[in-house]
């Protein structure tokens, strides 16, 4: 599989599951292979040598499959420095970089906690000067991670530190969530058309089995609520809903997230 640029792919695994795959001139590099299959199956069917396999956190739907695919291929594994892992050879913390050059990409790393307490994103940009990030369960379109181990707190600045990257920055999440995401979202801001318009193209995209992935930060800051918990609309929306007034940036945070927690 020869191409001039290096190419970002979304693998589909268990019913809602992506796997990121960078490839390039016979060379590739996953993100959180959940399960092993659907590398495998790509690797072969491109004829592509697995180089590296990124992980964000420790979550089994996103590292189930690394130690058939490391003992497969030899693949070298980077994770959170913190987090129990099947395999890891190289433990990451903020301020870390990670050279791919199979796939021309330098990765710098985040610490993002608030799903679990050790996650960790990557950042960096595409051959093409794209700017893209890997984000596992923490930022999704149009929503993000349940807190299992961190505090709305720490997934408040979390999300804070993702926001803050280029607006055209490529958000690679690990779930395809967008249309509930967006259904929830349209209950906290009924009149906000650009989330309207993303509904709509979300909605055509999943009628024909594609990708509502990568997003972009540019979507998530004018249309996620958990994004936009300082905008005025968004925090009398979750006040009303939590049946006080919640004043802080976290306060809304946190009654967005119980919210959508019970949200059918």
């Amino acid at each position: 599989m020869t191409m001039a640029n290096t190419q970002l792919i979304p693998l589909p695994a268990f019913t809602d599951n992506y796997i990121w795959m960078l490839c390039k001139n016979g060379r590739a590099v996953v993100v959180d292979p959940g399960q092993s299959a659907p590398v495998e199956q790509a690797l072969e069917q491109h004829g592509l040598t697995l180089d590296s396999i990124l992980l964000t956190h420790h979550h089994h739907d996103h590292v189930g499959g690394v130690l058939a695919l490391q003992q497969r291929t030899g693949a070298v594994v980077y994770g959170p420095a913190s987090e129990t892992l099947p395999a890891c050879d190289h433990r990451l913390r903020e301020g870390d970089t990670v050279q791919l050059p199979a796939v021309d990409l330098q990765l710098t790393v985040f610490d993002i906690p608030g799903h679990t307490a050790g996650h960790i994103a990557y950042y960096g940009q595409l051959d093409t000067g794209i700017p893209l990030v890997f984000c596992g369960d923490t930022l999704f379109a149009g929503g993000c991670g349940r807190l299992f181990e961190g505090t709305p707190v720490q997934m408040v600045n979390s999300l804070g530190k993702l926001g803050a990257l280029p607006p055209s920055t490529l958000v690679c999440c690990a779930h395809e969530y967008t249309l509930a995401n967006l259904r929830w979202a349209l209950h906290v801001e009924p009149d906000n058309a650009v989330l309207r318009q993303r509904w709509e193209a979300a909605t055509r995209l999943r009628s024909l089995g594609q990708p509502t992935l990568p997003s972009t930060i540019q979507a998530e800051l004018d249309s996620n609520p958990f994004l936009r918990a300082s905008q005025a609309s968004v925090a009398k929306a979750a006040s009303a809903y939590a049946g006080s007034q919640l004043k802080s940036e976290v306060d809304v945070f946190t009654g967005l997230r119980e919210w959508k927690n019970n949200f059918k």
